[in-house]
């Protein structure tokens, strides 16, 4: 780590402590959201506090490495997505242990990879149901910007959420149940192909 980045670091964590909600990070704890160190600061603060920085792959990659809550959602918000390899975001997933963290990084970060078909589909047929969430995720904003899959992604998505929707976990269900709705919106033969293969009359 060079001086700079860890001067950048040193500063981003002292930060913490003027945002921090003891309130939002005991009901977090309450509910499983287990961090070495959580402040509670809210994302619309932390996306404020990381328009003070340029993405930075270096400080990102150091970020993450924190087991600190905020820490961790500000690495998804400064790491530049052309610069990020694959296999740093197979370590990131791998790390990735809560549904809020999964929402954040597919929304700000993983969706604007160049590589964020693959990693959706590969993470679609996973038996891990956080990974499978994110894969939706990803896959919902996609088609939000009118991405269309090739025959085999639609047949492989259609097969893979239709299992999904019947999903015990409530997260995968609704990120699942969400993408159908994007997935219909790309049109009405696409709307029609998700009716037949999904039984789901509301579309």
């Amino acid at each position: 780590m060079t001086e700079q980045t860890h001067e950048k670091l040193k500063a981003i964590k002292q930060s913490f402590r003027l945002l921090m909600n003891g309130v939002a990070a005991r009901s977090m704890r309450d509910k499983g959201l287990d961090y070495k160190i959580n402040w509670g600061v809210s994302l619309p603060d932390l996306q404020k506090m990381a328009e003070e920085y340029e993405q930075d792959y270096s400080l990102a990659v150091e970020l993450w490495k924190e087991d600190i809550r905020e820490c961790k959602i500000l690495a998804t918000l400064l790491m530049p997505p052309a610069e990020m390899p694959r296999e740093v975001v197979d370590i990131w997933m791998e790390q990735t242990h809560s549904q809020e963290m999964a929402e954040i990084a597919a929304f700000h970060l993983y969706q604007h990879l160049e590589y964020a078909p693959v990693i959706a589909f590969e993470w679609m047929a996973s038996d891990d149901n956080l990974r499978q969430m994110t894969a939706y995720l990803i896959l919902a904003r996609l088609f939000s910007r009118h991405l269309e899959p090739d025959e085999r992604g639609i047949n492989e998505f259609l097969d893979q959420v239709s299992v999904a929707l019947h999903s015990e976990h409530a997260g995968l269900q609704h990120a699942a149940m969400n993408c159908v709705m994007r997935f219909a919106e790309l049109g009405e033969e696409y709307a029609n192909m998700a009716r037949k293969a999904l039984y789901l009359d509301f579309l």
